[in-house]
């Protein structure tokens, strides 16, 4: 007689309930479909840095790999002291406000910033409040952590309104996230905005955690806020940044939190637990690049608002399709179908060669506009793949 069969092993339930990671459902289905004969893949899922970083950071990197003993080392948790002490100055010089070195962290990418952040902000049953659509690894993190995320949604302009989020504050709120510029939407929050939602943080006891993760490609010049000039400002907020898209460090993971000393000895817990450090390459890397690279960053900027511009121009002439949204890597649009757009993002790969992402995979179950919108991340495309996007999707019939 045979034995019966073991039971399953358990499974956590916030994380069975947890969606899974967009980015490798949409390569799934570009695996599983046939491209349209005569058409290469224009790929708008996902808008990281698909070049490696410049010839210059590349070999300061090799030269850290053959003689810098330290780079294959544990360092610091909170990051090595001369690019927290860098990242400080930086700060204080492009916001106009005394950052100290102490208030400054470096992290394993801006992902682990933000779940370290959230993690000394709000546990299981707390809520957090996260502007729709929003970037699903934020809203993933908090369903794991069993923190209910109250959607706000964005109205014209893609912007969110402080008095609706006035109005989904309750005993169990903890803090207040936004992203800017945005992703999904690319929209760029004005500076009064930002500061309405620091006044509602602040005055309602609550953290404003900022992600700025594409503050280098905002179109704007000068500071894009003011937050950092309140001698008071490590009382509410938490920014957050990446070096990714900076310096096309993806691959290497170094993020950075600017917070209160107090928080930050918090979050040491987390990271110490986590990973125990960024990368050590990668943290040397960061440092070179605010030393040498600000001229070719510039660079890198001017490339991406034209492609920006690119990108209005082409859904300008594509009837039907409307641009809600569109600024630093990322464009939101609005489908004229009458198909949802989980349904049209699939269709696209194998009827038009396009690989984009639904606004299903960015916004609530049961919100409309989900259906209606995706996202086009636009910054590995440039001017000519950009128009070549506009004219399949101004032929395309589903």
């Amino acid at each position: 007689m045979s034995a019966p069969p073991a039971p399953a092993m358990p499974l956590n339930p916030a994380l069975a309930a947890t969606a899974a990671p967009p980015v490798m459902a949409a390569r799934r289905w570009l695996a599983e479909a046939r491209l349209p004969a005569g058409l290469e893949l224009l790929n708008v899922s996902q808008a990281a840095p698909v070049d490696p970083p410049p010839a210059g950071l590349r070999q300061a990197m090799a030269a850290a790999v053959l003689d810098d003993p330290g780079a294959h080392l544990y360092g610091p948790v909170l990051g090595l002291p001369d690019l927290r002490e860098a990242v400080a100055a930086r700060w204080t010089s492009a916001y106009g406000g005394p950052v100290g070195a102490a208030e400054v962290a470096v992290t394993a990418g801006c992902n682990m910033a933000f779940c370290a952040a959230l993690a000394t902000l709000a546990g299981p049953g707390d809520e957090v409040i996260l502007p729709s659509p929003w970037y699903f690894n934020h809203k993933m993190w908090l369903d794991m952590q069993g923190v209910r995320t109250r959607p706000l949604a964005c109205g014209a302009g893609m912007l969110p309104d402080p008095a609706a989020a006035a109005a989904l504050v309750t005993a169990r709120t903890r803090a207040i996230v936004l992203v800017t510029p945005n992703n999904p939407s690319g929209a760029e929050y004005p500076a009064d905005l930002v500061a309405a939602f620091h006044a509602l943080a602040r005055d309602r006891g609550l953290a404003l955690v900022l992600d700025e993760t594409y503050r280098d490609f905002d179109s704007r010049p000068g500071a894009p806020h003011a937050l950092f000039a309140d001698p008071d400002w490590p009382r509410t907020l938490v920014q957050l940044y990446s070096f990714s898209k900076a310096y096309r460090l993806t691959g290497h993971r170094v993020g950075t939190i600017a917070a209160a000393a107090p928080r930050l000895a918090e979050v040491e817990k987390v990271l110490d637990t986590v990973a125990i450090c960024a990368p050590a390459l990668g943290q040397r890397a960061a440092l070179w690049g605010i030393r040498h690279l600000d001229p070719w960053l510039a660079g890198e900027r001017a490339e991406i608002l034209a492609r920006k511009a690119a990108t209005a121009a082409a859904f300008a002439g594509v009837p039907g399709w409307r641009l809600l949204g569109c600024g630093a890597y990322f464009a939101w649009v609005e489908h004229p179908f009458a198909i949802a757009s989980d349904v049209l993002c699939r269709r696209l790969v194998a009827e038009a060669g396009i690989l984009a992402l639904p606004g299903t995979m960015f916004t609530p179950a049961d919100d409309a506009r989900g259906p209606r919108e995706l996202r086009i991340a636009f910054a590995n495309v440039g001017p000519a793949g950009l128009a070549e996007l506009g004219r399949r999707l101004a032929a395309y019939v589903p």
